[in-house]
């Protein structure tokens, strides 16, 4: 490996950080992003490592980087680095990218305004709005969404027999509402949480194996993430949730592929309808702002197209140095 330096351009959507690699990127090989992410998991994955663990990340650290487009129709591709892996797509840090993208002049869109932008998981659509040089706020349009699966059980440390859903919303998310041996999030520190999930999603993928495969792309599979939903702070949202991810995070973001499964099990449920607002909050009361745009579906699944409207800030511009004579390269993890 060398001595390998990255340019990063640091921010965060609705509180949860996104770090973009605009230098020093890899040249990745693959007809499109799924198959370039799998290229990078091979070989590059260090990068990965390195730029979001510590001591250079932290257990919260979410990235990007960007290619240029397959499809000469679209304006850039992009890859998600983040402590959770190499994820095949990220609502927040769409946004956050988007955000950073546009005011620092790393892409120039082909229609002002409108992104068609290549993730892993597919193609998404954007919209945004700009004021001066600074962008006031990201919409994007995500991949088909669905309910996977419903009335499943898991047996959680302390708490007893929990019953979930499994929904697809770009990852998939075992979404925990409030019942019988669970109040809700708002009764929870974001430690407790944290404790809960590292075992129940374990347990989850270890009872249920080969059951949350995509439909259409098989390198998309198991529960990655859950979603604890309970009480809003504020009586106009909609919801409210803790999402956890990686081995010890909670997102600070409302989480976009998370908002996009949530509104999937609602729609499926037939708790939300086509065109309705959906108000959702994180764990620190920041918000995004979520619809359904399209009913579809995914093979034989009933699907949604969602969108999610939110945020982001810069705040902060890193020369980030990976030096293999580094005991700490490759970074580390204190769970």
């Amino acid at each position: 490996m060398g001595r390998k330096t990255f340019f990063c351009i640091d921010a965060h959507t609705c509180g949860n950080p996104v770090r973009v690699v605009a230098g020093g990127g890899p040249n990745l090989i693959g007809a499109n992003m799924s198959e370039k992410r799998q290229h990078f998991l091979k070989e590059f994955d260090w990068i990965r490592k390195g730029l979001m663990f510590e001591p250079r990340g932290h257990d919260m650290m979410s990235g990007s980087i960007l290619f240029p487009p397959h499809d000469s129709k679209n304006d850039f591709s992009i890859l998600f680095i983040e402590t959770s892996g190499c994820l095949p797509m990220c609502g927040h840090g769409t946004i956050g990218t988007i955000t950073i993208a546009i005011e620092e002049g790393l892409i120039s869109p082909k229609i002002p305004g409108k992104i068609l932008m290549e993730a892993p998981a597919g193609l998404v659509k954007i919209e945004y709005q700009q004021t001066g040089k600074k962008v006031d706020w990201v919409k994007l349009t995500n991949v088909k969404s669905y309910l996977a699966a419903e009335n499943l059980t898991v047996e959680c440390p302390e708490l007893g027999l929990l019953t979930f859903d499994v929904a697809y919303g770009g990852n998939y998310y075992a979404i925990i509402d409030p019942q019988k041996n669970f109040t809700g999030v708002q009764d929870f520190t974001a430690g407790k949480i944290v404790q809960y999930s590292q075992i129940v999603r374990k347990r989850i993928n270890d009872k249920y194996p080969d059951l949350f495969i995509h439909p259409e792309n098989g390198t998309i599979r198991d529960v990655s993430h859950l979603m604890w939903t309970g009480t809003p702070i504020d009586n106009n949202s909609s919801g409210r949730n803790a999402v956890f991810y990686g081995e010890k995070a909670i997102d600070r973001s409302p989480c976009g592929t998370g908002t996009s499964a949530r509104m999937a099990q609602l729609y499926a449920k037939g708790k939300l309808k086509k065109g309705e607002d959906f108000i959702h909050e994180s764990f620190i009361g920041s918000k995004f702002v979520g619809r359904i745009e399209e009913e579809t579906s995914i093979k034989e699944n009933l699907a949604i197209v969602p969108s999610v409207k939110g945020w982001a800030k810069i705040y902060g511009y890193n020369t980030i140095i990976i030096d293999d004579d580094d005991p700490y390269a490759h970074g580390f993890q204190v769970i």
